[in-house]
């Protein structure tokens, strides 16, 4: 296996919602290493952090098994609006969401598939902009532990619970995420995979891929006063 760190608004593979992008991160890591690689799960364009890859088809099938049995611990951070609770879990079942090529073979019309995320909050801030109705704008850093692995989860749910994670444009605010543009020049979606935990495949042994969020990432953290904030956390034993 191989992982990397995903740059946010790089693709992992080419996709049909994208057409007109060159650069994907297998293309990339394939040219650097001179070998085929096989994704074995999914990082959103948005997102960056940690992706993983099987060098061979065989393991791909295993770890990728281990990801739909849930047997993959990931542990993400992101930038929401609002102050959520110190801790919570969100036990909201999503509708499968289908790109336009699953439409062409696949019906939309099945039912929700349960979805559950863990969260705790770890800072907050207060800005003395007016975006809502009220005179200042609310903002909150959280690490989240998704327990299933539903297509943008973790995007939904944080909407779910009026909590939509900056930059996001597809489930977020527009006025937040523009703000976040005007004062720190960042548009990308705050959100990062931070840390990733699985058994190796093959000999069973306790792996864990990690690393912090991205430069551009970290420079929020720090115009908001987080530099001190753990961001690259322990998982539960």
């Amino acid at each position: 296996m191989i992982a990397v760190d995903k740059p946010s608004g790089l693709l992992v593979h080419r996709s049909v919602l994208d057409v007109h992008e060159e650069r994907f991160a297998v293309q990339i890591l394939r040219d650097q290493i001179g070998q085929h690689v096989h994704p074995v799960h999914r990082l959103d364009k948005g997102t960056s952090g940690v992706l993983l890859f099987a060098l061979d088809r065989e393991t791909a099938a295993l770890v990728s098994g281990a990801f739909e049995r849930q047997a993959v611990q990931k542990r993400y951070l992101a930038i929401v609006r609002g102050h959520p609770p110190e801790e919570g879990v969100i036990d909201h079942p999503l509708t499968r969401r289908f790109d336009d090529a699953e439409r062409r073979t696949t019906t939309p019309d099945t039912p929700p598939q349960d979805a559950v995320t863990r969260f705790r909050r770890l800072a907050t801030t207060e800005l003395p902009y007016q975006v809502d109705r009220y005179p200042t704008s609310r903002y909150a850093l959280v690490e989240l532990a998704p327990e299933t692995g539903r297509r943008h989860q973790i995007r939904r749910h944080l909407k779910h619970i009026s909590h939509p994670i900056i930059g996001d444009a597809t489930f977020g605010k527009g006025r937040h995420n523009r703000l976040f543009t005007e004062l720190f020049g960042v548009s990308r979606l705050l959100l990062a995979c931070t840390s990733m935990r699985l058994k190796h495949p093959h000999s069973g042994q306790r792996l864990t891929f990690a690393t912090p969020p991205a430069e551009d990432f970290m420079r929020v953290l720090a115009a908001l006063g987080w530099s001190h904030a753990p961001t690259n956390l322990p998982f539960d034993d």
